[in-house]
């Protein structure tokens, strides 16, 4: 097993924690951020049954009701540009994943963690790089222009530590007061009022990133949750009363306030109709994925997330975490490769799911990690580093380098490899180009951060 160091698992635990209400969470240490959204309230929307349902955040002040009726409202709209956010916990090497093996450093710095030359496939845009075998579900996707890469991504005077690192990604600034999440403050401005859905953690707690102010978002540990529910009323009596609710919305009436109520019920068993493929039946999905997905809890999110996307629901700013612990300080060697093998296939599949599907034109799925690891390895793994590695994967990705590899004959004082493109750039250029609204009001200081060309 490779090890991890207690700054990666205390901040794992805090962030679990803070979710966690009332079960005793220990003060946050001196100089660590408050995570974005700790101040938001939640609420349980129980959409199947006392058991399982969706946990909204921001939006005390809704019944159940209208968000049931907020979500119908926003499916039956014209479809929208959804962004999957995939993280990478514990920070993954970059040199491990596209392998400098034309660096004449890289051998010295890496004298029992490198990749020989011709292990892996070349990258097309710097021939001192290869892909390395475990990641070669997305040199596939690249191959086809599917996937842009980005080398060398970070930040200016990166912080080392996991959850302040990880805290500036979340909120969009390097910033630790920032309370509210890039996307969320996306939604904030662009998103609608009683939509939960519009921000969705495939999590048991919500992502720091979707954070918002003043609009609902959610987070729900297994899709295939998703159902109504009606107080009393269960088994096979369930779809006769809903269906006949939905029926109000075909009958005449005069009354305006009667109308609208109608045109509300229809809208929500519109919205059951929608999410009944997704339920769970005797614990396996009732739906059928129209690709092979491996048999992780990575692969089946994805594949429920696809199916969801496929029923319409209006899905804007989706996360989940990638599997693995990408915290190698020792053992690198052991479990790198398996994470990333199990992230980098559960990814191609979904993409191929997506084209499957016909909604691979709407889907932008962005792949990162908070920081990247330090060139020279120590006895068996590799310590906290600077810039990293990140991916934007989809048909509309533009399958190019953003930014550049910087080398090895130049590391950056601490001995990381420096970054050549700012995360915030990354934000700005999906936030114009793929969301099409304007980055100023929501990354701080947008103006000086160059727009990269995102979209093919």
């Amino acid at each position: 097993m490779a090890r991890h160091c207690d700054d990666f698992t205390r901040s794992e635990a805090l962030r679990h924690g803070i979710a966690q209400a009332g079960r005793g969470l220990r003060p946050i240490e001196a100089g660590m951020p408050t995570p974005a959204g700790t101040g938001l309230t939640r609420r349980s929307l129980m959409l199947r049954g006392a058991a399982a349902g969706l946990t909204v955040y921001g939006a005390s002040k809704l019944m159940p009701e209208a968000l049931e009726a907020g979500i119908a409202e926003a499916a039956s709209g014209p479809a929208q540009p959804v962004l999957v956010s995939v993280f990478l916990p514990g920070g993954v090497d970059g040199l491990s994943v596209l392998a400098p093996t034309g660096d004449e450093r890289f051998a010295s710095l890496r004298p029992t963690l490198r990749i020989a030359r011709g292990a892996g496939k070349a990258f097309t845009e710097d021939d001192r790089l290869e892909w390395t075998p475990a990641a070669d579900a997305l040199r596939v996707l690249h191959s086809e222009g599917k996937v842009s890469v980005i080398p060398a991504i970070g930040y200016d005077h990166p912080d080392q530590s996991h959850f302040t690192s990880r805290h500036f990604w979340e909120v969009g600034a390097t910033d630790v007061q920032g309370r509210f999440g890039w996307l969320g403050r996306y939604l904030d401005q662009h998103g609608s009022a009683d939509n939960p859905l519009q921000g969705l953690s495939l999590d048991s707690n919500l992502s720091p990133a979707l954070a918002a102010g003043g609009v609902p978002v959610a987070a729900v540990d297994d899709p295939q949750d998703f159902g109504l529910w009606a107080p009393g009323v269960w088994g096979g009596v369930e779809d006769p009363l809903f269906s006949a609710i939905g029926a109000l919305g075909t009958l005449p009436t005069e009354d305006g306030a009667l109308r609208a109520a109608r045109r509300v019920a229809t809208q929500v068993d519109s919205i059951r109709r929608s999410l009944g493929p997704l339920q769970a039946v005797a614990g396996k999905p009732a739906f059928t994925a129209p690709v092979t997905y491996a048999d992780n809890r990575f692969a089946r999110r994805l594949s429920s997330l696809a199916a969801m996307l496929d029923a319409g629901l209006p899905l804007r700013a989706v996360t989940l975490d990638a599997p693995g612990n990408y915290d190698t300080h020792s053992g690198q060697a052991s479990t790198l490769a398996d994470d990333l093998r199990e992230s980098c296939e559960a990814l191609l599949a979904f993409q191929r799911d997506l084209e499957h599907r016909g909604l691979a034109g709407r889907v932008l799925t962005l792949v990162w990690s908070e920081f990247g690891r330090r060139p020279r390895q120590n006895a068996d793994g590799t310590d906290h580093g600077a810039a990293g590695v990140g991916f934007v994967v989809g048909n509309r990705a533009g399958g190019r380098m953003l930014g550049e590899f910087p080398g090895l004959a130049k590391l950056d004082e601490h001995g990381n490899l420096r970054s050549t493109f700012d995360f915030r750039s990354l934000y700005c250029g999906l936030l114009e180009q793929w969301f099409g609204v304007d980055a100023g009001p929501i990354i701080p200081g947008a103006a000086g951060f160059a727009r990269p060309a995102l979209l093919s």
